[in-house]
């Protein structure tokens, strides 16, 4: 692999010149367990609309994932796995019996419309602030050291705030068979919610990437030190999940060279090749990595020779499906699959305002324009009003009904 990549120039776009069915995009896919009819994913994509009190999804929220239903896989919000693992105002859990029962409105509602759907299981650690937790208790970290940047919270208002982070509590050595339960319990909880499948989320600044980095792990204990130790609680996580399902239903998600939510390694390519090597040995469904070339794919500019190494080495350590993403449109996604960097690419921000994503990217339709003013909190401006190309051409309804899933 290429330390450097020619992006395609916009006078000779990868994807246009292809028929669609010889498109590697429109290709199906095998990845664990899962009998995908495309390459592009829906990412993760956090959006602050669960139901209070209790953070619980809704009607509102089934009614957004079946929009997005024609996605290879979709994957949920990050989505809390207990009161503690919380960092935003108004995101979904999968710790009480509400919530299960509100994923499962959603995950019917994916199942009606042919989709498929997997959970991804969130604790943030430090990235949040005493008013989302237990009885105003300081966040929980590997170590005291406290975030840059802003919380969002709930005021007493009820209004969405900014608040500075607060040094959080480093977590004992006793108490990391207590946190693995809890994503073992997120696991059996996101069974009866219906999931296809699951995603451990150890990525963008949160509390296993928090573990596997040195610019926020300075333990001396089993859980710190060399990188044997830093990824030590993620492997754990990953085991116990997979006692729950079985690891072909089971996903990761890492973000090497990340700069998210104030996080850093000395030696990323070491961290991320060792983690990506013991992940592989445990034969997941598939790898999910955060693109470390994203800026330069937004931009259309050469990708660093440090980002594009990076890639490489996990390439040759995970020889499983490999998901991307970040930075892609079809053309670059066309262009990434057919050199073998990646089987799958992710795609966030552009389903957002695209319910019907892989349609307008198969018939190279224009593409809605989305509205950054709400992607967080609301209700349904930004979030399910966004038209479909059948709705745009009169031939479905120009909102999706949600009454059948209260």
């Amino acid at each position: 692999m290429s330390a450097t990549l020619e992006l395609p120039a916009a006078t000779n776009p990868a994807s246009e010149s292809r028929p669609t069915e010889q498109r590697l995009l429109f290709q199906p896919i095998k990845v664990g367990r899962f009998e995908l009819p495309h390459r592009i994913v829906m990412a993760p994509l956090t959006r602050s609309r669960a139901r209070q009190p209790g953070n619980v999804p809704s009607a509102l929220n089934a009614c957004y994932y079946q929009q997005r239903a024609s996605a290879a896989l979709i994957v949920s919000e990050a989505t809390q796995i207990s009161m503690q693992g919380q960092g935003y105002a108004w995101t979904p859990g999968i710790h009480s019996r509400e919530q299960v029962e509100g994923w499962r409105l959603v995950t019917d509602a994916v199942h009606e419309a042919g989709g498929r759907i997997v959970l991804q299981m969130w604790h943030v650690g430090r990235i949040s602030h005493p008013a989302l937790q237990p009885d105003g208790m300081p966040p929980v970290a590997p170590s005291p050291i406290r975030p840059e940047s802003m919380a969002f919270i709930e005021n007493e208002k009820g209004e969405g705030e900014l608040a500075p982070f607060v040094t959080p509590r480093a977590l004992q050595p006793e108490e990391m068979p207590y946190l693995v339960a809890q994503y073992e319990r997120a696991a059996r909880h996101a069974i009866k919610a219906g999931f296809d499948g699951v995603e451990v989320h150890g990525a963008n600044g949160y509390l296993l990437d928090q573990f596997l980095c040195t610019g926020t792990n300075r333990r001396t204990d089993a859980y710190g030190g060399p990188v044997e130790n830093r990824v030590r609680l993620l492997l754990e996580v990953v085991d116990a999940v997979t006692k729950v399902w079985d690891a072909e239903a089971v996903g990761v998600r890492l973000s090497p060279m990340g700069a998210a939510n104030d996080i850093r390694d000395d030696d990323p390519l070491t961290t991320f090749t060792h983690a990506t090597r013991e992940l592989n040995a445990r034969k997941l469904a598939y790898l999910h990595v955060v693109n470390p070339a994203m800026g330069a794919l937004e931009n259309k500019t050469t990708p660093d020779a440090a980002a594009m190494q990076m890639l490489q080495r996990i390439r040759e350590a995970w020889h499983g499906p490999l998901m991307l993403a970040g930075g892609f449109d079809a053309d670059t996604a066309e262009q990434w699959l057919r050199e073998g960097r990646a089987d799958l690419v992710a795609i966030g921000r552009k389903f957002i305002a695209n319910p019907d994503l892989p349609e307008r990217l198969r018939t190279h339709a224009p593409l809605n324009a989305d509205d950054a003013a709400t992607y967080y909190g609301g209700g349904e401006k930004g979030y399910t009003d966004y038209p479909s190309l059948a709705q745009e051409r009169g031939q479905a309804p120009k909102a999706c009904v949600d009454e059948s899933w209260r």
